[in-house]
C-alpha cells in the first residue's frame, strides 16, 4: 500500500511509485505512435473521412464509461471489504487477547494460546497471498510450524491448534464453562473473517466483464483518430495518448484492487497489519513489542 502526503504541481507529473502508468505505457505510446501514422496517412492519401467528427465517439464513449465506472466501483468495492475484514481481525486478536489473560492466570498455558493467534495471522497472510509464511509464523509456534504448513488450510489448522487448547484448558477445570464458551466465541468470529477473506480471494469479477471493458476501450482508442484528424490535426496523437491514459490506466488500477491481497503498490499492507496484531498481543502479555514495520519509499508491504 502507498501512503505518502500529496504532491506538488511541479512533482504531480512524475510520481510513478503507486501509479498505474509503468504498465500501461505500451498502450499510451503504441496509440500514440497509431495516431501520428493516421493523419500521416489521412494528409498523405488526401482522404476525405466526411464530417461526422467526433460525435459517434461521444456516444461510444458514454457506453465505455458505464463499464469502467462498474468495474472500478465493484473492485473498490472488494478492496474495502478486504480492508475492513483485516481492521476486524486485529480487533478481534485484541479481543482474544484482553479475555484469555482475564481467564487463564498460568502463563505456560496462556502465551502458546496467543502465539497460535500471530501464527494463524502470518499463515492466513500466506494463504491470500499464495507465499510461504512459514519463516514469519517459525518464532511464534517453533517447530509445529512445520505440522501446520502441512495441512490443506493453514490458517485453519491453526485455529483447530487454539481450540485444542481451549479444550484441554476447560477438561483441566482451568477454564469454567462460560470462560471456555466467551474464548470460544471469539475464535469463531476470526474464523468468520477468515471465510470472509476466502471469499474475496476465490471469487474473481466475472471475465465477461473485463473482456467487453478492453475490447470496448482497445476499438475505441483504434478508431478515434479517424474522427480527430481532420479538426485536430497533429494533436491527434496527444489526444489519443491522453484517451489511452484514462481508460487503460482505470482498467489497469481496477485490476490491482481487484485482487487486494497481493503485493502490488495499491494491495494492502498485510505485512504491517500482522505486526500490528504481534504488538497487541505481546503488549497483553506485559513483553516488549516489536517495532513497526517502516514504509519503504512510501510503500507499506
Amino acid at each position: 500500500m502507498i501512503v505518502r502526503p500529496r504532491t506538488g504541481l511541479l512533482k504531480l507529473f512524475f510520481v510513478m511509485r503507486g501509479s498505474v502508468v509503468p504498465r500501461i505505457l505500451p498502450q499510451i505510446f503504441g496509440f500514440a505512435l497509431y495516431g501520428a501514422a493516421v493523419v500521416a496517412a489521412i494528409k498523405l492519401l488526401e482522404l476525405d473521412l466526411g464530417d461526422a467528427g467526433v460525435a459517434p465517439f461521444a456516444l461510444l464513449g458514454v457506453a465505455l464509461s458505464v463499464y469502467l465506472g462498474f468495474r472500478n466501483n465493484a473492485a473498490y468495492d472488494r478492496w474495502w471489504e478486504a480492508r475492513k475484514l483485516w481492521g476486524q481481525l486485529v480487533f478481534e486478536i485484541r479481543n482474544l487477547s484482553r479475555a484469555a489473560t482475564a481467564m487463564i492466570s498460568d502463563r505456560d498455558e496462556l502465551r502458546p494460546l496467543l502465539m497460535d493467534s500471530l501464527a494463524f495471522c502470518h499463515f492466513l497472510r500466506g494463504e491470500l497471498r499464495r507465499v510461504d509464511t512459514r519463516e514469519a509464523a517459525r518464532p511464534f509456534v517453533g517447530d509445529a510450524v512445520d505440522e501446520i504448513h502441512a495441512a490443506a488450510n493453514r490458517p485453519d489448522a491453526s485455529m483447530r491448534r487454539m481450540g485444542a487448547r481451549l479444550g484441554a484448558l476447560k477438561r483441566a477445570k482451568v477454564l469454567e464453562a462460560m470462560d471456555y464458551r466467551i474464548l470460544d466465541e471469539r475464535l469463531a468470529a476470526i474464523s468468520a473473517l477468515q471465510a470472509g477473506c476466502e471469499r474475496i480471494m476465490g471469487t474473481p469479477l466475472p471475465f465477461a466483464y473485463t473482456l467487453l471493458l478492453q475490447r470496448t476501450a482497445y476499438i475505441f482508442c483504434l478508431l478515434l483518430p479517424f474522427g480527430l484528424a481532420g479538426s485536430a490535426g497533429w494533436a491527434t496523437p496527444l489526444f489519443t495518448a491522453l484517451i489511452a491514459y484514462t481508460f487503460f490506466g482505470l482498467d489497469a488500477l481496477s485490476e490491482e484492487l481487484e485482487d487486494p491481497f497481493g503485493m502490488e503498490a495499491n494491495d494492502l499492507a498485510l505485512d504491517g497489519l500482522c505486526r500490528v496484531c504481534e504488538i497487541s498481543v505481546f503488549e497483553a502479555l506485559g513483553e516488549t513489542p516489536p517495532p513497526m514495520l517502516p514504509a519503504e519509499n512510501f510503500y507499506y508491504s
